[in-house]
């Protein structure tokens, strides 16, 4: 839990500075910023989807994953969440203009959970840090997510902040599960795992950053635990 608290803080720093200094720099800036880190993200997306052993595992995983997301609504859940959060501590702006991704606050929530959240190191650190306490992993996740929700407060506000709630739940919870995933998951699962979280950090870039086709990218977050479950079923 010490790394995923290493974490919370990080986010909330960086986050704070970036509230703090982004009204001072001009909206080119802010685009160009978050443009670069959807860029970055993406490719990092693409780096993490290149190493599955098994392409049609990962397609089937997400497949499977949508409709599974679709059913529960996690993205309007998400979203929901997002809503609510910005009723209770914030106050719309008057020269706020709605748009199809839904407001600012709820953009910058959603898209920070999801980048925060996917990838393996977010995986592998929480484990890592529940078994041994060996919080090294996610002490580097936190430096990059640090400069992440600074990048993306500055552009999307407060709603980054609030996202360290869902990191608290999330690597938190991996964390206390720790030693029952280690014990189930074996390193091809993972791998499938990986390259499952790399398409869903393809979709955040596309949809939530560089803004080219709204995605509820967050309906495809079955995909996570449905890829491994494929891996031991064909084992």
């Amino acid at each position: 839990m010490i790394g995923t608290l290493i974490n919370i803080i990080t986010i909330l720093v960086g986050g704070a500075l970036g509230l703090l200094f982004g009204s001072r720099l001009p909206e080119r800036l802010h685009q160009t910023v978050v443009a670069g880190l959807g860029l970055f993200t993406g490719a990092m997306g693409l780096q993490m989807f290149l190493k599955t052993e098994n392409p049609i595992i990962v397609l089937g995983a997400l497949l499977l994953g949508g409709v599974l997301g679709e059913w529960a609504r996690i993205e309007d859940r998400l979203r929901s969440l997002g809503s609510l959060l910005e009723q209770r501590f914030t106050r719309p702006q008057a020269d706020e203009v709605p748009t199809s991704q839904g407001s600012r606050f709820v953009r910058g929530f959603l898209a920070a959970s999801l980048l925060f959240c996917v990838g393996p190191m977010a995986i592998l650190g929480s484990i890592q840090d529940g078994l041994t306490g060996n919080y090294e992993l996610l002490a580097i996740k936190s430096v990059l997510d640090g400069f992440a929700s600074l990048a993306f407060a500055s552009s999307l506000g407060v709603g980054v902040l609030f996202s360290s709630l869902v990191i608290l739940l999330y690597q938190g919870g991996l964390s206390l599960l720790a030693a029952q995933a280690q014990a189930l998951i074996s390193p091809p699962m993972m791998n499938e795992m990986t390259a499952a979280g790399g398409v869903i950090l393809i979709g955040i870039a596309v949809s939530s950053l560089l803004e080219i086709k709204s995605i509820r990218v967050g309906n495809f977050l079955p995909a996570l635990i449905i890829a491994p479950l494929i891996v031991a079923i064909l084992a």
